[in-house]
């Protein structure tokens, strides 16, 4: 037995079943592993931001890593983006980056880099493999790190001569820690909050945005009349009708601000206090009221269940409530297509246990409310403000739930990030439904060099935010990557179409033209 059988027999052991790859030849001894071992399903994706993408979306739904297989640290840096989403969202993830024989690291090849530095800054935890004998060792501290509640991103280097060198054999699976819980004075500090009669929104964030967590939310504000609020961009949000409705703060720094300015205090469980996402001219970036208490009942990384409902007991608050979303949809308008049809039609076909990818950019800013209603389901958001992350975490999602329908929301510029995505879902035949927003722009940096205070931008600025020139027809390039397609400009044709693609098993896409 080799280090790589050590490493992926101990993997396999810990519960990680599934590898989303794109390995390179320092790696190669893993992938003969991989293929040699029963246990472990193995997933291609062509480019590293699909791969880290994909472990992502695994991981929110699935609540335990996947591992993801790098190449060297060019390798590795393609997919940081992804991996710095994954990271905010606090999902677990193991990436194993392969590198050169530790004796060829002195010859300064071509690829040689400095893994370990491309791999802290979006990692909790990063482990450089010290021998063949020790690798297995190594996998097993590696994933107890990233199961670290909620998840956290463990990263893993593996020298080429560590993989191919004979070694022991695999290492015991390390149980996972256990959630900390909060202490007993955070507790109570919420609770005097929530007893003083002041103006108080809860503010969740990350496990607290889970169904059980959600509904002793929802029996917190109907003992004391608190807000229930929740992250713009949240990992996993169970939603839906019969499910806690939370209000989701707005975007735009000044309308979020504006949004809270009436509260005298916000409890802070599963999230931080929120910020802008960008610094602008004479708008704010620190979002609560300046003359707001913040009191903190969960840290991120604390049990948010056990600490909603410690507060609810304490507070005597009723087992049942009225704060379940009832069942309803929009009509839909007729005519051309807008986001506000295209949301329309998704609250009524939405299936149920349905689970969302939103990186819908602009167009998304309408959905969100015009599907509070449709049949339970997750909606997964993008966390981390990068884009390209939308399609990989469908794949993920789809991977971890075979049995649901996943349907990826996606903007037209994000998408060509990671474009390579539609490949795999055709390659997996994974159920995902893809819905394109074809605007033709980078819409949002529009509403951004406005809001940066850029006053009447020329034809040069405009030039880098217009994907017309040429048009990108995604229909041809859904089917040239396997995936059918079809195009619609009206809400008629829209709702036929995605009814048509949610009514298969398997990959589809639609794309909705909502140009000017």
């Amino acid at each position: 037995m080799n280090g790589a059988d050590s490493l992926i027999l101990t993997l396999i052991d810990a519960g990680v079943e599934v590898c989303f790859a794109n390995p390179g030849t320092s790696e190669m001894q893993l992938v003969a592993a991989i293929d040699k071992h029963d246990g472990m399903r193995a997933i291609l994706g062509l480019f590293e931001g699909v791969v880290t993408g994909a472990a992502d979306g695994y991981g929110r739904m699935a609540d335990k890593p996947a591992v993801t297989l790098l190449h060297l640290g060019p390798g590795f840096g393609n997919g940081m983006a992804n991996l710095h989403n994954a990271r905010r969202a606090r999902s677990p993830i193991v990436n194993i980056v392969g590198d050169h024989a530790t004796y060829h690291l002195k010859y300064d090849a071509p690829l040689t880099s400095d893994v370990v530095g491309f791999a802290k800054p979006v990692s909790d935890w990063v482990c450089m493999s010290s021998s063949a004998n020790e690798l297995a060792a190594n996998g097993a501290a590696t994933v107890a790190a990233a199961q670290e509640y909620p998840g956290a991103i463990a990263t893993l280097i593996v020298p080429a001569d560590h993989a191919w060198a004979a070694a022991a054999g695999p290492a015991v699976a390390i149980a996972p820690p256990k959630p900390q819980e909060a202490d007993q004075s955070a507790i109570d500090a919420a609770c005097a909050a929530l007893k003083s009669g002041e103006t108080t929104a809860i503010f969740l964030g990350g496990m607290a945005l889970r169904e059980d967590a959600l509904d002793q939310a929802g029996r917190i504000a109907a003992a004391t009349g608190a807000r229930l609020l929740c992250e713009t961009f949240p990992a996993r949000l169970q939603r839906g009708a019969g499910r806690v409705a939370v209000e989701r703060l707005p975007y735009f720094g000044e309308m979020a601000s504006d949004y809270l300015k009436d509260f005298q205090q916000i409890i802070m469980v599963g999230a931080k206090p929120p910020v802008a996402f960008f610094a602008y001219p004479e708008k704010p970036g620190w979002l609560s009221p300046e003359t707001a208490t913040i009191t903190v009942l969960a840290e991120p990384r604390e049990d948010a269940l056990f600490s909603l409902r410690s507060v609810a007991d304490q507070l005597d608050a009723p087992a049942q409530h009225n704060f379940a979303q009832p069942s309803q949809t929009l009509p839909a308008p007729t005519g051309k297509l807008d986001p506000m049809g295209i949301g329309a039609v998704l609250g009524e076909l939405i299936p149920e246990n349905a689970i969302i990818s939103d990186e819908a950019a602009t167009a998304g800013l309408a959905l969100f409310p015009t599907t509070a209603g449709a049949p339970k389901h997750d909606w997964m958001a993008l966390t981390g403000g990068s884009i390209g992350q939308g399609l990989p975490l469908g794949i993920g999602a789809a991977v971890a739930s075979p049995d649901r329908k996943v349907i990826c929301l996606q903007a037209d510029g994000s998408a060509m990030y990671t474009v390579q995505a539609l490949w795999t879902m055709a390659r997996e035949d994974l159920d995902v439904t893809t819905v394109i927003f074809n605007n033709g722009s980078y819409a949002i940096l529009n509403i951004e060099l406005q809001r940066v205070g850029v006053a009447n931008p020329g034809p040069k600025a405009l030039s880098l935010l217009d994907l017309t020139n040429p048009e990108i027809d995604w229909v041809s390039i859904s089917e040239g990557m396997g995936v059918p397609a079809k195009r619609a400009d009206t809400v008629e044709a829209f709702r036929e179409a995605l009814a048509e693609a949610l009514s298969h098993k398997g990959p589809r896409l639609v794309e909705a033209i909502i140009k000017p």
